[in-house]
């Protein structure tokens, strides 16, 4: 069986479920959502990998409509609880100098593409806070910050389907860039433009295939 040992998860409203993410963080899934399928964690994609895996959960930091860069919806500052924010905040609180992590999974980028968050220009070092306000150099900075803080853990980034253009050519072109390892979604069945529960599976099915067939895969 494979082995992901301790899992940290950093994602938005495609990975939460209420009660399985901190408390204050903005959830999209729970029990008897309208229309919605999904009314368990073990209905969620996580949920029902984990299952189907070796692995501990050690934190689903997910929080619904949140932004890899600081940057959300009308303009918004998200310097509270965008992707950055969030990691930079564990970070300094020291919950990875207590919790090792064996493997992230990065789920991201989908509300800065909904948001329209300015794209800016690709900067792999010296970032200022301003640069971390558009998503090219806030999705490098996460990368790298990453990498310093959990130099032995294995980062995988899954990528959303129907990106806009610009936005599917940034998230990936940065990826190979960095060589990120990373999982390219496709035909995940969606309700309001989020999996129900068949696209979970379909998401699912995708990492563990990746996982299953690849030990170590740069994008």
């Amino acid at each position: 069986m494979i082995n992901l040992g301790n899992v940290f998860i950093l994602g938005d409203s495609y990975s939460t479920f209420k009660e399985s993410i901190p408390e204050g963080f903005a959830t999209y899934y729970y029990e008897g959502r309208e229309n919605f399928d999904v009314n368990s964690p073990e209905d969620t994609w996580w949920g029902m990998l984990l299952n189907k895996v070796n692995a501990n959960l050690v934190l689903n930091s997910s929080w619904s409509g949140t932004t890899i860069c600081n940057t959300g919806y009308n303009g918004d500052d998200y310097s509270d609880k965008s992707f950055v924010a969030r990691f930079d905040k564990l970070v300094n609180d020291g919950f990875f100098k207590n919790n090792k992590i064996d493997t992230m999974l990065l789920f991201g980028g989908t509300n800065d593409c909904w948001a329209y968050s300015p794209l800016g220009e690709k900067k792999t070092e010296n970032w200022t806070k301003e640069d971390l306000y558009s998503f090219k150099p806030a999705f490098c900075y996460l990368i790298d910050r990453i990498r310093k803080e959990l130099p032995e853990a294995r980062l995988i980034s899954i990528l959303n389907t129907h990106f806009l253009p610009e936005f599917d050519n940034a998230i990936k072109g940065l990826s190979e860039e960095l060589k990120v390892e990373t999982i390219v979604l496709n035909d995940i069945e969606k309700i309001n433009g989020h999996p129900n529960k068949k696209g979970m599976e379909q998401i699912c099915e995708q990492v563990l295939e990746h996982l299953k067939t690849t030990k170590k895969c740069i994008y």
